[in-house]
């Protein structure tokens, strides 16, 4: 396999792909985001000395991180290749997919001169709270496949000027990709998503959504106010599953049963259904949908597998996370910050859709390179292995990524390897 006529085609892919991202940039930062897209690819690495190492240039590399964070602080570059990458993938999304909307965090446990740090609960250290940033994740795919489709990212700070609530920041992110989507597709949402602002906006604009209840809120059933928690416990439960789960490489088998309850949310008239299911946890898993559901058990076993697929989106942030390490951002200034994680949504959209699937296999070819550390260890999660390929590709075969005018660009961007 000639990996040295494959690494000058993915290098030609990048550079049309970024062209149409930054179209209506000026000339400098269409080769910013160019060099930055292929950089974090080569590098798997966000920090701006290991772009700069990928570009096989005879300038110093403190002049390109200084022309870097020159381009990196230009305020509307994360605007413009999100909207870029909504317009691009839109036509993917129909009216059952899945939009998992997933929040997160960085954590700068040490950072002090970064700007607008905020405290942040630390998902991987039982809960600690330390100084970070929140990301907002949008992430579509259909029940039943592995591939995924990045929509949104974002970071922000509740120390930031321009920060108004949490709330605000969930809602700009549903309302964006439903502007791009003209509103298909069913919302999913962990118990972080069952708050009033969010049910409000959902049912005003009519958008399907799957929201995990806390179990402290009341609802209607049979017009009586009761608390959710207490329905779950009442309610009959007469359907079972085996439902396995792959978590951090190991299998967990879990015997569930599960049933739905019929109710309202108080203050809205509009009939929703609460699935019980029992068998995850002491507590039972509450999820309150407006889809509307057969009451049967194919019916609602559909409504549990729609919200557990965000299972298998939690590898996928991590994958962002851990390939590119997310946390070593070194940065300081906030707009940069964010103008990073449109990069980063853009060259995760490269790997898991501009490249097409006899791409993908060639580079996860790529991949034992360097080693098989993942090949088998994270089941029904490619994105590693395909992280991994294009550095060891690149690094091995490097080359200067080219910079030219994208007025002819193909919108499809079929570069073959054959």
């Amino acid at each position: 396999m000639n990996f040295s006529f494959i690494a000058n085609k993915l290098r030609s892919k990048i550079t049309k792909f970024s062209g149409i991202l930054s179209e209506k940039f000026d000339k400098t930062a269409k080769r910013f985001v160019n060099e930055a897209i292929y950089g974090i690819m080569a590098s798997q690495s966000i920090m701006l000395t290991e772009i700069g190492r990928q570009l096989e240039s005879k300038v110093s590399l403190k002049k390109i991180e200084e022309r870097f964070s020159r381009q990196l602080k230009k305020v509307k570059i994360w605007q413009g290749i999100q909207d870029h990458i909504l317009s691009m993938a839109q036509e993917r999304v129909k009216e059952d997919t899945l939009l998992i909307l997933d929040l997160s965090d960085i954590k700068k446990k040490y950072a002090e001169k970064m700007e607008y740090l905020a405290r942040v609960r630390d998902g991987s250290e039982d809960g600690e709270i330390v100084d970070g940033y929140w990301t907002n994740q949008v992430i579509a795919s259909e029940l039943g496949s592995n591939e995924v489709t990045p929509l949104y990212f974002s970071l922000y700070s509740q120390g930031s000027p321009d920060f108004i609530s949490e709330n605000e920041e969930i809602l700009k992110a549903i309302d964006h990709v439903s502007n791009y989507v003209q509103n298909r597709g069913v919302w999913i949402i962990d118990r972080g998503g069952d708050r009033d602002a969010l049910y409000e906006s959902l049912i005003k604009n009519r958008r399907k959504f799957i929201i995990r209840l806390v179990g402290t809120r009341d609802l209607l059933h049979q017009n009586k106010v009761v608390r959710a928690l207490w329905l779950a416990y009442a309610c009959r439960l007469p359907y079972s599953e085996k439902i396995v789960r792959f978590k951090d490489g190991k299998e967990t088998i879990h015997s569930i049963r599960y049933g739905f309850v019929t109710v309202q949310l108080p203050d809205f008239n509009m009939p929703l259904t609460m699935v019980v299911v029992k068998g995850f946890d002491v507590k039972p898993m509450m999820l309150l949908t407006s889809v509307p559901v057969k009451k049967c058990q194919k019916g609602l076993f559909y409504i549990i597998r729609a919200y557990l697929k965000r299972w298998g989106i939690e590898d996928t942030i991590r994958f962002v996370k851990q390939t590119y390490d997310l946390e070593n951002i070194r940065v300081l200034k906030y707009v940069r910050m964010q103008n990073m994680m449109a990069l980063l949504l853009a060259v995760f959209y490269f790997v898991a859709v501009i490249l097409d699937q006899s791409q993908k296999l060639t580079i996860m070819a790529g991949h034992v390179l360097d080693s098989a550390k993942r090949v088998f260890g994270i089941p029904d999660f490619k994105y590693y292995a395909l992280g991994d390929g294009l550095c060891n590709i690149f690094k091995r075969f490097p080359g200067k990524i080219l910079n030219f005018p994208n007025k002819n660009l193909d919108p499809q961007l079929k570069i073959g390897f054959g």
